[in-house]
């Protein structure tokens, strides 16, 4: 298996997290107070559509959560599904490892937006600001840059403000309390590829 991750791995991973924080993200969901509730459903079933595609390959397996989460009645679960369903795309044939999960990040915060091949700092970036044309033009660096630097001055530390910059210019970004529960998700996933 060398150095191929495990999907059932990093997402049970990601449940854990949002089952420990669920009360805080209910706390953080002004509009109805139930986020919590909804991310750990959301991750349960990803992780169950996984397990129950545990033979199949990674592109199997992604397609299956997105399926699974498309039919949910949650903006939350309808934007993983669209970004579930671009990642199964990205990743037919292929493995994740711990070169692939930016991308894979890319994909399931992009909200189906699919993410660039292009593994130079400007191809990442261009994949995490979404531009219309695949291109960084001054507005998008600026974004980005400003994004990360705020993240920066309230004390994050690299990891976390990277994180923060790539929520910020997401669908996520647009609620506090998706972007607090993505940024959960992300860390979590970065986490794991530290042990």
């Amino acid at each position: 298996m060398g150095n191929q991750l495990d999907l059932l791995s990093l997402f049970g991973a990601v449940t854990g997290a949002l089952e420990e924080n669920k009360s805080t993200l209910n706390k953080a969901d002004e509009y109805n107070g139930n986020h919590g509730d909804n991310m750990v459903n959301i991750f349960n079933m990803v992780t169950g559509a996984i397990s129950d595609n545990k033979e199949g390959d990674i592109s199997t397996q992604l397609a299956a959560a997105g399926k699974m989460l498309g039919g949910l009645d949650s903006g939350s679960a309808k934007e993983y599904a669209k970004g579930f369903g671009s990642a199964s795309e990205q990743f037919q044939g292929g493995e994740l490892t711990a070169d692939s999960v930016l991308p894979l990040l890319q994909s399931m915060f992009g909200g189906g937006a699919a993410p660039q091949a292009d593994n130079s700092l400007q191809g990442m970036l261009s994949g995490f600001l979404g531009g219309d044309d695949g291109k960084l033009d001054a507005g998008d660096l600026l974004s980005a840059g400003m994004s990360f630097l705020t993240a920066k001055n309230k004390g994050k530390n690299t990891q976390e403000a990277l994180i923060e910059a790539l929520i910020a210019q997401s669908a996520f970004g647009e609620s506090p309390h998706r972007a607090k529960s993505s940024s959960l998700v992300a860390s979590t996933i970065f986490d794991m590829l530290g042990k």
